[in-house]
């Protein structure tokens, strides 16, 4: 009856997590909005990456579930889905097709804004605002205006809708004050300067902006990126008695898989037949290889060395310890640490603030100077100049890059927090050195006893190696090769694999 309670109790408290690819942040204001949102369901703790564009939710499924997640995402005025099993080949063909129609549109936004550019390197000149004619900087500047700039109409029409204020409002704002102010002058034909130039080129900085950032965020993904080529695509398993070449995706606990010499090794299992060595260097950081007999276990992505190996699938898809290795760096670059908690806080009460000082702004220099138009583009200027941002994307830049860097140093982190605190420590204490190596063998000396020179024992040591395949011996041919020795010709090899954990018995002839 207890154990049945207990059992109960540990369903009721068992939650699920879910990774949704959000579309439309363009600040951290967005990723605070969205976070909050998710945080109001009952039952569900989120947080979501603006770098990374990804929310990570953690929910009690009889509380929520993914069509509540997505709806509230929806409701908030973003896009959202679930992410597939091939998700993530999907979402990078999103990101290049999304970063390629921002490239172009770029380009379109910088011809169009060159003559204002242009016009602005005679800045001091009286001819400034004859150079280019007023009717033609208002046809140049209404397509940069409305066309490439609708999505900033798009983000704050959302953002305001769902109770928020972004980038977007921001840019909206600042810009369309600009170009409408300039807009006036033109059709009433009023002797007023005319303000197209700062609302096209804010538009086309802002876009260009948009590239570099997703420029950064597709580098700092390569960590990851990396962790997953790692495992082969295909496996050879048995069916029906025979061997079958089908997807790593198809595998199943239980499913006997064959690892022939140089592959690696599909999903995790335990050996049921065969003798090798395997090189585990990406998962535990040693050099030599290890070796593997019948009731041990093979991990994904390990490299099988020599012999061939039957075993038996314990481990599939994200159970795997390459899959949890994934899961560590991608939990990583998506933690918040203390110091973006805090951007994070700033940014969210950032754009009201931003807004209402341009206001003050506008009405104050008016009072002042009863100019209504240096009232105006001063107010634009504080609207357009404190665009948060740098504020938001700074912090978690950093920790996707930092992270990744890791990842493909070795070196996994935990989470933001310890990251940051890494920046404090002066002395590192390690309690297995042997970890701390370069992932593959070395021969450091060469010690000769009696008679023989240190190059007699090289070039007999590289004669026996010269058929191995094993680790140490291609240590010892490298060795040699680096000091010009040559090895003897040798016939009739043969190498036992599984005799010994180091070394391979070797049976040869020289002449």
């Amino acid at each position: 009856m207890m154990r049945g309670m207990d059992q109960a109790v540990s369903m009721a408290h068992a939650r699920e997590c879910l990774d949704l690819p959000v579309i439309g942040m363009t600040c951290a204001a967005c990723a605070n909005r969205i976070e909050k949102v998710l945080n109001r369901l009952p039952g569900v703790t989120a947080t979501v990456n603006f770098a990374a564009e990804k929310a990570r939710v953690s929910f009690q499924p009889g509380n929520a579930d993914s069509a509540a997640l997505l709806s509230a995402v929806r409701n908030a005025g973003y896009g959202a889905r679930e992410l597939a099993a091939d998700g993530r080949a999907e979402e990078k063909t999103r990101q290049q097709a999304a970063y390629r129609k921002d490239l172009i549109l770029f380009w379109i936004s910088a011809t169009l804004s060159l003559p204002f550019l242009v016009q602005m390197a005679f800045l001091f000149s009286e001819r400034m605002h004859q150079l280019v004619p007023y009717w033609l900087q208002f046809a140049l500047a209404t397509p940069v205006q409305f066309w490439i700039g609708k999505r900033f109409y798009a983000g704050a029409w959302h953002a305001l809708r769902g109770g928020g204020a972004n980038m977007d409002v921001l840019i909206a704002l600042g810009t369309s004050m600009a170009y409408f102010y300039s807009a006036v002058v033109v059709l009433f034909a009023l002797p007023l300067h005319l303000y197209f130039e700062a609302s096209s080129l804010i538009i086309t900085l802002v876009i260009m902006g948009k590239l570099l950032e997703a420029r950064a965020k597709a580098r700092t993904s390569a960590a990851i990126e990396e962790l997953i080529k790692l495992q082969p695509k295909t496996a050879q398993v048995e069916r029906d008695g025979k061997l079958a070449e089908i997807e790593v995706a198809q595998i199943g606990v239980g499913d006997v898989f064959v690892v022939r010499p140089g592959e690696a090794v599909p999903v995790d299992g335990v050996v049921i037949a065969g003798e090798s060595s395997i090189n585990e260097a990406m998962l535990t950081g040693e050099s030599l290889p290890v070796a593997k007999q019948p009731g041990v276990k093979v991990f994904a992505a390990t490299l099988n060395q020599q012999g061939l190996l039957k075993c038996r699938a314990t481990g599939v898809g994200a159970d795997t310890a390459l899959a949890a290795i994934i899961r560590l760096v991608e939990e990583a670059q998506g933690s918040k640490s203390p110091i973006q908690r805090l951007a994070g806080s700033i940014s969210g009460i950032f754009v009201p603030a931003v807004v209402g000082i341009s206001a003050v702004t506008l009405i104050a220099w008016w009072g002042i100077n009863a100019d209504f138009t240096d009232a105006l583009v001063n107010a634009v200027a504080v609207l357009v100049i404190a665009c948060p941002c740098a504020l938001g994307l700074a912090t978690p830049i950093a920790i996707m890059v930092g992270s990744g860097a890791g990842a493909r140093a070795g070196v996994l982190v935990r989470n933001a927090a310890a990251l940051e605190h890494a920046g404090k420590i002066d002395t590192l204490i390690v309690d297995k050195t042997g970890t701390l190596t370069a992932g593959k063998p070395a021969v450091t000396d060469v010690i000769a006893l009696g008679s023989a020179s240190q190059a007699e024992v090289l070039r007999t040591a590289a004669t026996l190696e010269s058929g191995s395949e094993h680790p140490l011996a291609k240590a010892i041919l490298d060795h040699a090769a680096q000091l010009n020795v040559t090895t003897i010709r040798m016939t009739r090899f043969t190498a036992v694999s599984g005799k010994d954990h180091s070394l391979p018995i070797t049976h040869h002839r020289s002449h």
